[in-house]
């Protein structure tokens, strides 16, 4: 390494050529993430995460990054985890964003098994069936830890949670919400039946008014979600309890995923914390 300072990268930090840096920029292909068992959350509020659930193997930071996120960095060091000063160039080959938050940690992947999952008696699951879209994914992992879901589990051949843009749509709520997968649909659905889970379906045609649905809010529920372009399968329908109605006042045709899974979501949230 050369001993010279530049603006782009102090004397001490890491150039995007450093081997450390180069094996964790590989981890924005989900095959090196499988491979290795980590992934990189992106951002103060993802790696603030990550470090209070104790999934960070090494942060590396830029000088502009320091200075902003000053304590995040000494906090990260006086926990033990391995901080690494890089440079600008290093910073942006880290980062998926267009403007680098010069804050990128290795973590551990955090998907768990379906299993630990039900062993937990969850009283909430959000079940996307096929999503595709990675921001959507992230959204649906935000929401679910906002309304205090008890597991996201992704159903059948879908987006891979520790995608960069899943990562940071989710801010930080990955590392806060059980997140299992399990790419056979038919088999997930019928281990979350078989836990005593009432499966709900949102649908158009839905046969229960979601505002006239407590009654089924108020046991275990999972909620399934369908696939952004194609909406759920059929197959994935057929197998729900019960095909949930969420009824549009306005003159809007439909609801997106995001939007559909926040109303139900917080729909059997407010069910289940009623006085």
């Amino acid at each position: 390494m050369s001993s010279t300072s530049s603006p782009e990268r102090p004397a001490d930090a890491l150039s995007e050529r450093n081997p450390r840096v180069v094996s964790a920029v590989k981890l924005h292909r989900a095959a090196q993430r499988r491979k290795t068992g980590q992934f990189l959350a992106e951002g103060a509020n993802s790696v603030a995460a990550a470090l209070d659930t104790g999934r960070v193997r090494e942060l590396f930071y830029s000088a502009a990054a320091a200075h902003r996120e000053h304590e995040l960095v000494a906090g990260a060091a006086a926990s033990g985890v391995r901080v690494t000063l890089v440079g600008d160039r290093a910073a942006q080959h880290l980062g998926e964003t267009v403007t680098a938050p010069g804050l990128v940690a290795v973590c551990d992947l955090v998907d768990v098994p379906l299993s630990d999952v039900l062993a937990s008696g969850p009283r909430i699951l959000a079940v996307p069936v096929e999503i595709a879209e990675p921001g959507n994914a992230g959204t649906l992992i935000r929401v679910a830890d906002a309304v205090g879901v008890d597991g996201v589990v992704l159903a059948g051949e879908t987006v891979d949670p520790h995608n960069g843009k899943c990562v940071r749509a989710s801010a930080g709520s990955l590392f806060h919400v059980p997140v299992a997968r399990g790419r056979d649909i038919a088999e997930t659905l019928d281990s979350i039946a078989a836990s005593g889970i009432s499966l709900l379906a949102t649908a158009a045609d839905g046969e229960v008014d979601l505002e006239e649905a407590d009654e089924l809010l108020a046991g275990p529920v999972a909620w399934l979600f369908g696939n952004e372009a194609h909406g759920l399968d059929p197959a994935a329908a057929a197998r729900a309890d019960h095909r949930i109605r969420i009824p549009i006042h306005g003159r809007a045709e439909s609801l997106n995923l995001a939007a559909a899974a926040a109303i139900c979501l917080y729909a059997s949230s407010r069910v289940r914390h009623a006085k």
